[in-house]
């Protein structure tokens, strides 16, 4: 996935340095999110993180033949963000007694794991639910009951009109049904 993002952002780049501005447009919306996402880790203040990007997008558009070979363009975006934003905090520090050492900065990394483990958190619940949709409809519900809503045993059983042991018993088949069909 990350693979075919970066060589379709290497098109698009490429496609607009070439003189395309529809890639331009492209290159925007597939990074905006993500360089808001980073942005609100290192700082709070959303106008000025808007503000930011904005610039960082003019320029890279003003500057588009002076820019050269950009080998990875969404680590050149998340860096020039951070010192964009490291410009505009130490230029608002200047005017206070705050020291810049003292604000906190996120890498590009950091947005990228975050970035990774939502996907595989998304993946492995998409695959729950997938393994869940091939149970009968009582066990997806006595499973969905107790592990994704997190109910107690009493609850299920007065939700499900079912006494305890018959509901011990359908999530026991249940599990063992989920496990054999994940393997």
């Amino acid at each position: 996935m990350m693979e075919q993002t970066n060589h379709s952002t290497d098109t698009l780049l490429a496609s607009f340095q070439a003189g395309n501005m529809a890639a331009f447009s492209q290159l925007y919306n597939l990074h905006i999110n993500v360089l808001f996402n980073y942005g609100l880790k290192l700082t709070i203040d959303k106008e000025l993180l808007k503000d930011c990007i904005h610039d960082i997008f003019v320029k890279l558009y003003t500057k588009k033949d002076e820019l050269g070979t950009i080998d990875n363009l969404r680590s050149y975006l998340f860096i020039s963000l951070k010192n964009k934003l490291c410009d505009e905090l130490r230029r608002r520090m200047y005017m206070t007694d705050t020291a810049v050492e003292e604000v906190s900065i996120s890498t590009p990394t950091d947005v990228e794991d975050d970035y990774m483990e939502e996907e595989q958190r998304k993946n492995e619940f998409s695959l729950v639910r997938r393994l869940l949709d091939q149970l009968s409809p009582r066990q997806r519900e006595a499973l969905t009951l107790y592990y994704i809503e997190e109910k107690k045993y009493e609850d299920i059983c007065e939700i499900m009109n079912m006494n305890y042991q018959s509901v011990r018993n359908l999530m026991h088949r249940g599990l063992t049904k989920l496990r054999s069909l994940a393997s």
